[in-house]
Formats: C-alpha cells, sequence, structure tokens
C-alpha cells in the first residue's frame, strides 16, 4: 500500500462506520418490503446513489459498482413494476371493453324490444290523442250546430212575435177605424135625431098656433 492510499483507506472505513445505521435500516425494515414496493425501491436507489458517490470519492471501486448495481436493480425492478401496471391496466381495460361489448350484445334484443314497445306506446297515445282531438271537434261541431239551430228558433220566434204584434197592431187599427166610424155615424144620427126633434117641436108650434088662431076666429065669428 502506497503511503497515498492510508488517507482514502482511513476515509472508506470512516464511511462504512457511518453507513452501518443505514444498513441496519436495511436488514431490519426494508428487507421486510416487498421487492417491488415503492418504499424499497427508492430506499435503494437512494444507497445506491450514495453508495456510488462514496466509492468514487474514495476511490473504492467495489463500493461504487455495488452502488450502480443497487441502483440498475432498483431501476430494473421499478421498469419491471411499472410495466407490470401498464400491463393490468391494458388488461382491466380489455376486460372492461369486453364487458361493455358483452353487455352490448346482451341488451341489444332488449334494446330492440324496448325500442318496438316505445314505438307501439306512442303509435297508441298518438291514436289516442286522434280520436280525443276528432272527438272534441264533434263536440264542438255540435255545439255549434246546437247554436245556430238556437239562434234560427230564436229569430223565427222574434220574427213570428213581430208578425203577431204586427197583425194585432193592425186589428188595433181596424178596430179604431170602425169604431171611429161608428161613434161618427151615430154622431150623425144623434144630429139628425135632434134636428127631427127641433123640425117637429117647431111643427107642433105652429099647429098649436094655427089651432089657436082657428078656435080664435071661430069665436069673432060667433
Amino acid at each position: 500500500m502506497r503511503i497515498t492510499d492510508v488517507p482514502f483507506a482511513i476515509l472508506r472505513l470512516q464511511y462504512r462506520i457511518a453507513r452501518t445505521p443505514l444498513q441496519l435500516v436495511e436488514d431490519r425494515v426494508v428487507a421486510r418490503m416487498d421487492q417491488e414496493a415503492p418504499g424499497r425501491l427508492m430506499y435503494e436507489r437512494a444507497l445506491g446513489a450514495l453508495d456510488a458517490a462514496a466509492g468514487s470519492a474514495l476511490r473504492d471501486s467495489e463500493l461504487e459498482e455495488s452502488g450502480i448495481t443497487r441502483i440498475q436493480r432498483a431501476a430494473a425492478l421499478g421498469e419491471a413494476m411499472r410495466l407490470d401496471e401498464m400491463a393490468e391496466q391494458k388488461k382491466a381495460q380489455a376486460e372492461d371493453q369486453l364487458a361493455a361489448q358483452r353487455e352490448k350484445a346482451a341488451s341489444t334484443p332488449q334494446k330492440a324490444r324496448q325500442s318496438a314497445q316505445e314505438r307501439v306506446t306512442e303509435a297508441r297515445e298518438e291514436a289516442e290523442r286522434g280520436k280525443q282531438e276528432a272527438a272534441q271537434k264533434a263536440a264542438q261541431r255540435s255545439a255549434a250546430a246546437k247554436q245556430d239551430i238556437a239562434e234560427s228558433a230564436e229569430q223565427s220566434v222574434a220574427a213570428a212575435e213581430k208578425a203577431k204584434r204586427s197583425a194585432q197592431n193592425r186589428s188595433k187599427a181596424a178596430e179604431k177605424a170602425v169604431t171611429d166610424v161608428a161613434e161618427e155615424q151615430l154622431d150623425d144620427a144623434a144630429d139628425k135625431r135632434r134636428a127631427a126633434t127641433s123640425v117637429r117641436a117647431h111643427a107642433d108650434r105652429i099647429e098649436d098656433l094655427s089651432d089657436s088662431e082657428k078656435d080664435k076666429r071661430q069665436a069673432d065669428s060667433s
């Protein structure tokens, strides 16, 4: 051993002593983890990087190669785990797609029946709506016809009442005319009777005067 190698040997010994707690953690905790556990892989990469750096600095090729090997092993396990996860994801996706296709294939007849049932239901509902609309239109036409008949009847009754009132008015006018003529004739007859009575009374007076004059003459002649 050269004199220049003594300090590095001391440093390598000190590093191994300082690394002892990390080795205890690895032996008692990390070793119990699954080889592909994320915590263990993280610890392996960290410890491997530390050994590789220390081995390179301390001119300890064995320690450096051990660290590099540890890093490579952790990387390989991590990549394997990543590939396994991708494979599981693809498998799960394929299984989901297969299940979806099976469900689709199984539900196709049911969907066809459901679609047919929906079309039948829609046709029935449309027919029912058509029947109701036809009944409503018929009821409206019937109501309109009844209204027209009622209005025509009312107009006929009004016309009959008007004609009746007109006939009654004409009858009353005729009766009034006849009454007026009869009253006028009665007035004329009364006037004539009064005139005849006056003439008769005048004649009676003349006759009385004539008799008186006759009696006076007879008396004078006697």
